[in-house]
């Protein structure tokens, strides 16, 4: 049996909690069902009742049965029927929950009933809550749909209140009833230690841009040394020494300048896997400055990339994963000041590509060209992947539910759609092309394709700096903060495709 007590060391262990934020319920997954629980979760798939709910029924002398046909209950998804002192039964408190068909239970669709069942406690005064998930399975087995329950549940209590004057209030403890407690356990520690990696994208995307500097988020990438994780940060001299010109440019018009932040797990020898993300701590636009109001406020997430690609390392670190995963941070305050990138510079990358500027604003992808050498050069990874709030281009695409999936390479776009729908990330690809439109009079390229698709020049603009990497671009931009509890992501930074990474990190290792 996992215990809540077993359960808080083991995490306190393998992770490293950071200070920005309430974590985590607890939960001990158990083989019988508990005695004296003032709070019961049972479930339905479809017309079928679950056999937990059958006997609940049976001691209620149909009370229950009756009390969802007053209430209309089909056992189709997100439906929910709460019944008060039920007859025949220890409880004060009954719930009972729609899981739809359990053929199409994903792990992300799972997670999302974890999710509502979090939404429907809060603020509820309840510590203590059984959940029966007897004769309910996903498409894998009973196990994992607890274990993947358990996860959507704590994903959505996540709440960042550093700054609140009142903090999150205690946590829940979810005793939940399991066919096999151990193989339940085994599935959630590695859940538990992806949790820990939203989390800490979260926490880096939440914060305000004044605490998250360059300088701020490489300490944090240092905590992950604790872990058995290789962490190298190179300052502005480095840099700029290195030929990063791009990367030292968009920094120099903060005090603090620009960095490279490198974390590496290197759980096997094969040769490694390179995730890449952008670091734009605040992105003012530059001299090509954003229109004020509120969209300049939430450009503190503009460093979202970053966030998930170290959380995806943390999550392999925490598991200790059979993969030898490497993320490239390029960091940078992208501010306007008299050192600051001017429209109209011409800048040289480490590649050896020349780039006119013509906007300040399309800043990310010149770190990332910079970052992308980097991980190229001093790593020879596989594949890479870069991960990006690049555009508004492709929210007006695609809006804020999908993320944009460039790549030439149909093997490794299939791979992270996978992915991306297993953990409910959705990818959608876009084309790569336009290239024309990113000819400069004065330099090999410019950083803006004018008179096209915003997301697709952005896109094809990296691709210039892959060289013969297998490699594809994730925009992730709309998606890294939300403006309201949904689904699995409380308001705030969402740590946006940390799942996604781990997902597919996993089905590459041995």
């Amino acid at each position: 049996m996992l215990t809540k007590k077993t359960l808080l060391s083991s995490a306190l262990s393998l992770g490293l909690l950071t200070h920005f934020s309430a974590h985590a319920e607890t939960f001990d997954f158990v083989e019988k069902q508990a005695n004296n629980i003032d709070t019961l979760v049972v479930f339905q798939a479809g017309e079928n009742a679950s056999s937990a709910l059958n006997k609940l029924d049976k001691q209620s002398n149909q009370q229950i049965s009756n009390a969802l046909a007053l209430q209309e209950f089909t056992g189709e998804k997100k439906q929910i029927v709460e019944i008060l002192m039920p007859n025949g039964i220890d409880a004060k408190r009954l719930v009972v929950i729609g899981v739809g068909e359990q053929a199409e239970l994903t792990p992300g669709e799972v997670n999302k009933l974890g999710a509502e069942i979090t939404a429907h406690f809060n603020g509820i005064e309840v510590k203590d809550i059984q959940v029966l998930t007897d004769g309910i399975s996903d498409a894998t087995s009973n196990a994992s749909f607890a274990a993947e329950l358990a996860h959507g549940i704590n994903l959505r209590a996540y709440k960042f209140d550093k700054y609140f004057s009142e903090k999150k209030p205690a946590e829940k403890n979810y005793i939940i009833a399991v066919d096999a407690a151990k193989d339940t356990d085994k599935l959630y520690t590695q859940l538990a230690a992806i949790e820990q990696g939203v989390f800490l994208a979260r926490d880096l995307t939440s914060e305000t841009p004044t605490e998250m500097t360059p300088v701020d988020f490489a300490k944090a990438a240092k905590e992950l040394k604790k872990l058995g994780v290789k962490v190298t940060v190179l300052e502005p001299k480095k840099i700029a020494k290195l030929g990063m010109g791009a990367l030292h440019a968009v920094g120099r018009g903060s005090e603090e300048g620009a960095r490279l932040v490198v974390a590496h797990w290197e759980g096997n020898d094969d040769a490694p896997i390179a995730l890449v993300g952008k670091g734009i701590t605040f992105d003012s636009g530059g001299y090509n400055i954003k229109a004020s109001g509120d969209s300049i406020s939430r450009m503190k997430s503009d460093m979202a990339g970053a966030a998930a690609v170290l959380g995806a390392v943390k999550a392999m670190a925490l598991q200790k994963a059979d993969v030898n995963v490497v993320a490239v941070m390029p960091m940078a305050a992208n501010m306007v000041s008299e050192t600051a990138l001017a429209p109209g510079d011409v800048l040289m990358t480490a590649e050896g590509l020349s780039v006119e500027v013509l906007n300040t604003d399309a800043e990310g992808r010149l770190i990332l060209a910079d970052g992308m050498w980097y991980a190229r050069e001093y790593y020879k990874p596989q594949v890479m992947v870069d991960v990006a709030t690049l555009t508004g281009s492709k929210v007006r695409a695609l809006g804020k539910r999908y993320t944009a999936v460039f790549s030439e390479d149909d093997a490794l776009v299939d791979e992270l759609t996978f992915s991306g729908q297993a953990v409910d990330e959705k990818l959608w690809r876009l084309p790569l092309a336009y290239d024309d439109l990113l000819k400069s009079p004065i330099a090999d390229l410019k950083n803006a394709g004018f008179g096209g698709p915003g997301a697709t020049t952005a896109a094809v603009f990296l691709q210039q700096f892959t060289g013969d990497t297998k490699w594809a671009h994730l925009d992730i931009a709309g998606s890294a903060l939300a403006a309201k509890d949904k689904g699995v992501t409380p308001a705030g930074g969402t740590g946006h495709g940390v799942r996604l990474l781990s997902n597919w990190l996993m089905t590459q290792s041995k």
